[in-house]
């Protein structure tokens, strides 16, 4: 039998596995069905834990031998409704890792992806079946996914540690991509670094940050989320959660708590958030806590106001966007009047927002208004900003929309959060795209999701993903469908109700 992989990193040697390629029939020989080579759970800084506990990552420490690379590392401690199953026990802290899967590690040169996964800043894992990456390995991409500290872990904003500690994690593991991707056959400059919902929130804070400068070429944003805070709502959210755990609300104190204790209480302050609608809004209303926060030095500002050197930049959204929540949580078609005034209240652009959208939407249900205003606030019209803010200053942005509905439930779900994630990949087999997209997924959605990942793959290897560039007069816009089209971007009416109202950090009222 063949050997496996093993490649040089700067800290030491990995053996990884070889993996058919996607499509590949696994009774085929065993030359064609391992063609790629896939390591997983490489460290790319020390655990966070001990004296590390809330401290900016630091890299990894050399070994000697061969270290195995075949399973995925244990999932960083995850909050929220739905968090990420780990491989191994709660006590496995070594989460700060990453997996890399190559056509080719003996290759030089080919154009490397660096997936942030999403999971609203708490939770998530780059081992979810959803990312697969054999199908972009496959077409000649180097794909690299990592995990990341979320929740308190990675954002809370805490008295003797750093902010956005998620952030400088994600840099972390860009450095060692710039140190080590040409030993799996992938060229560190052509670097593309892309994100979905909190991925895509990451890509979108990396483009501001100068610690970030250089270490990516392009940049992929499916659905950039709106949320972030600022310093005094981050620290009153802390104050909360340390309430919460009976001590104080210190980098110092909170160490002392175990992290999936402190990941629990992420959890039930979200359960607790509406009792602070008064003072926090948005963020409130929002349902998750512990969100990145404006701090003027990891995170010098919104990354629509603070973009200021623009890159090749791939951006979009789908068309209904909060349509995915509404559904989970039993509340499609059924929210009330009162409900959808709150919701104008606080997510449309003030002075008249709220009565533009009654305007654009005359004789809208409650639910209706509710799924426009939400999709627009917190996912639409932050991914449209991006794509502008990147061509004024310099890039070059490309815009899509995704329309096709998942015909799962009837059609419930629509066009909705994440139906991008499994096209893009190509992962239509995983649970979750099995789930929405059915089993087998229609014709329709495999023939989206093979111009999605072609998009993707050109791309990364070119900086044109097929089609004309967005700027802000013609607003060319790729909407894909059953039948896929390039026309002005199709939202106008947001555009309009938003046009010339800032979107800013969540505060305190």
């Amino acid at each position: 039998m063949p050997e496996q992989p093993v490649v040089r990193t700067t800290e030491g040697l990995v053996r990884g596995c070889w993996e058919p390629q996607h499509g590949q029939d696994q009774r085929q020989d065993q030359q064609a069905g391992r063609e790629l080579a896939v390591f997983r759970g490489i460290r790319y800084a020390q655990p966070p834990v001990g004296a590390l506990r809330f401290a900016a990552p630091v890299e990894p420490e050399s070994w000697d031998g061969v270290r195995e690379a075949a399973a995925f590392g244990p999932v960083v401690p995850q909050s929220g409704p739905m968090p990420a199953e780990s491989p191994g026990t709660s006590e496995d802290t070594d989460w700060l890792t990453l997996n890399v899967c190559t056509p080719d590690p003996g290759a030089a040169g080919l154009p490397v992806l660096v997936w942030i996964h999403g999971g609203g800043f708490i939770s998530g894992a780059s081992g979810d079946p959803l990312y697969d990456p054999t199908a972009l390995a496959s077409a000649g991409l180097v794909v690299v996914s990592i995990n990341y500290r979320v929740g308190a872990e990675g954002f809370a904003l805490l008295e003797g540690a750093p902010a956005n500690r998620a952030f400088l994690d994600q840099i972390a593991a860009l450095h060692w991509v710039r140190r080590n991707i040409a030993g799996f056959g992938g060229d560190p400059a052509q670097v593309t670094v892309a994100g979905q919902s909190a991925g895509a929130g990451s890509v979108a804070a990396l483009l501001t940050m100068d610690q970030a400068r250089g270490l990516f070429r392009r940049a992929v944003a499916h659905t950039v989320p709106g949320n972030h805070c600022t310093p005094a709502l981050a620290a009153e959210v802390t104050a909360e959660l340390a309430k919460l755990l009976g001590t104080a609300p210190t980098a110092a104190a909170l160490a002392e708590v175990h992290p999936w204790r402190l990941a629990s209480a992420v959890t039930e302050l979200g359960t607790a958030l509406p009792e602070h609608l008064a003072r926090w809004g948005r963020l409130a209303h929002s349902g998750i806590a512990t969100v990145p926060v404006v701090d003027g030095e990891v995170l010098p500002g919104s990354p629509w106001s603070a973009l200021t050197a623009g890159v090749e930049l791939l951006v979009g959204h789908t068309r209904d966007e909060f349509r995915l929540f509404s559904v989970l949580s039993g509340r499609h078609g059924t929210f009330t009047e009162e409900e959808a005034r709150l919701a104008l209240d606080l997510f449309a652009p003030p002075p008249g927002g709220p009565d533009a959208y009654r305007a654009a939407l005359p004789g809208a249900t409650p639910s209706e208004l509710i799924e426009a205003v939400s999709s627009d606030a917190l996912f639409r019209v932050p991914s449209l900003r991006l794509a502008e803010a990147n061509a004024a200053a310099g890039g070059t942005s490309y815009l899509f929309e995704l329309a096709l509905p998942a015909p799962a439930l009837g059609g419930v779900f629509g066009a909705c959060h994440g139906l991008d994630v499994p096209l893009a990949f190509g992962s239509l087999d995983s649970p979750t795209a099995r789930h929405v997209l059915g089993d087998p997924p229609p014709p329709q959605a495999v023939r989206v999701s093979a111009e999605l990942r072609q998009a993707w793959v050109r791309f990364a290897t070119t900086g044109d993903p097929g089609w004309p560039a967005f700027d802000p007069d013609g607003q060319l816009t790729r909407v894909l469908d059953a039948r896929s089209e390039t026309v002005r971007y199709p939202e106008q009416a947001a555009r309009r109700i938003w046009t010339g109202n800032p979107l800013t950090a969540y505060g305190l009222r």
